[in-house]
């Protein structure tokens, strides 16, 4: 299948062939007929996959079929994080360059009354966090009544963040009526099928590489460490290989990720910390270096496993093994993109036994155990040493047999 089979208008086939877009993803080939029908949409979806483009152009489609002028927006696009939703805006742009369609982005980290302001000249598509836009239509600065499509990206996400409650009081401000979709990188648990209890009305369920499904182009190993020292050692490798061309590095709290960043820092390596605290134009500085190449490792919290637009990573390394299997699924996602290959490290001392249990229970297999020439755990030499044929004297040996 191609794009020009799913029957899309000449603008956005000639936006995507400028991107180079040939041929649509699974999760696209999947859910964009259903959204253009006017279906309601329940979409699985792994990191990586091409979901955003799944509903963005479906979105423009509908603004192309129904070209009408409106005193509200039109589509409403949620996004759990600021970056998630600097990355939907992005796709928007890129794929709205031969439209005229009118964007307005609402999230933490900018001053409220100008993006009120902004709002003003009425945008088609409001791409939105929820706890942003909330404020914004209490204040009666936006007017949520006449949205045909509605469309919640990483939803599961969303519930994780506690955010259910602010999407449900939006949702609450909406006319019936309107087209709805929704995305989560997992259709398990009670959480996502309770919103979209909620959302939906008779919706097509699409699920297409689900959250537990290794991809083939991430190679995964784990390293055991004897203890903090060991694994910073183990770290410094990993990253002063030639394979490595850049990482990003995962710590379960800032505090680590400002840790581990300084010692990369003392071992001369371009290292860069991102976590929550960062305002918004900070954060886009570190996205640009990192993306640049300036800065060769990011060390982040979870904050960076979605919605950063970060591409061309060679290598993601679990410092901390995170808790839950589908967390550990999204931070190996930022590696093996597109048609490219990545390698996922985990760094695993002994009190991390019970996460790497977790991920392998939730993977359905286990990980390849790899060592690191001169950096192998104390029990590992033991067991080597074990393994050598034992020495044995030459007056012991048996006789050569006789030809």
């Amino acid at each position: 299948m191609t794009f020009d089979d799913l029957m899309l208008d000449d603008a956005l086939l000639i936006a995507l062939q400028k991107l180079n877009f040939e041929t649509p993803t699974a999760i696209q080939e999947a859910t964009i007929p259903f959204i253009l029908e006017g279906k309601d949409v329940l979409a699985g979806a792994a990191t990586g996959t091409g979901k955003t483009a799944a509903f963005v152009l479906p979105a423009l489609q509908l603004l192309i079929d129904e070209s009408e002028v409106r005193d509200n927006p039109r589509i409403l696009m949620l996004a759990p994080t600021r970056e998630l939703a600097y990355q939907i805006h992005h796709v928007v742009t890129q794929l709205s360059k031969q439209l005229a369609t009118k964007v307005a982005i609402i999230t933490g980290g900018f001053s409220q009354g100008k993006q009120a302001q902004f709002l003003e000249d009425t945008p088609d598509i409001v791409i939105a966090t929820p706890g942003r836009l909330l404020n914004l239509v209490a204040e009666h600065s936006i007017d949520l009544s006449d949205l045909d499509m509605v469309i919640i990206d990483e939803a599961d996400r969303m519930l994780d963040m506690g955010q259910g409650p602010d999407v449900l009081s939006l949702l609450g401000t909406i006319a019936d009526g309107f087209q709805a979709c929704l995305f989560s990188a997992t259709l398990a648990g009670s959480g996502v099928e309770i919103f979209a209890e909620e959302l939906l009305h008779d919706a097509e369920v699409i699920q297409i590489d689900a959250a537990n499904q290794k991809s083939d182009q991430v190679s995964q190993y784990v390293y055991f460490a004897d203890n903090k020292e060991h694994k910073q050692a183990l770290l410094t490798a990993v990253i002063n290989d030639d394979a490595c061309q850049s990482a990003i590095v995962f710590c379960n709290k800032k505090e680590r990720a400002n840790e581990v960043a300084e010692y990369l820092q003392s071992q001369n390596i371009s290292a860069q910390v991102m976590h929550g605290d960062f305002n918004q134009a900070v954060r886009q500085d570190k996205t640009r270096k990192f993306r640049t190449g300036i800065i060769k490792v990011m060390v982040a919290t979870d904050v960076a496993a979605r919605g950063l637009d970060l591409t061309n990573i060679s290598h993601v390394i679990n410092y901390d093994l995170p808790f839950r299997g589908d967390i550990y699924i999204h931070r190996i996602g930022r590696t093996g993109r597109a048609d490219q290959v990545g390698t996922a490290i985990n760094l695993v001392e002994n009190h991390d036994s019970k996460n790497l249990e977790r991920i392998e229970y939730h993977l359905e297999a286990k990980l390849p155990v790899a060592h690191l020439k001169g950096l192998k755990t104390k029990a590992a030499k033991k067991d080597k040493k074990k393994d050598k044929p034992r020495y044995v004297a030459k007056k012991d040996r048996p006789a050569k047999p006789k030809d």
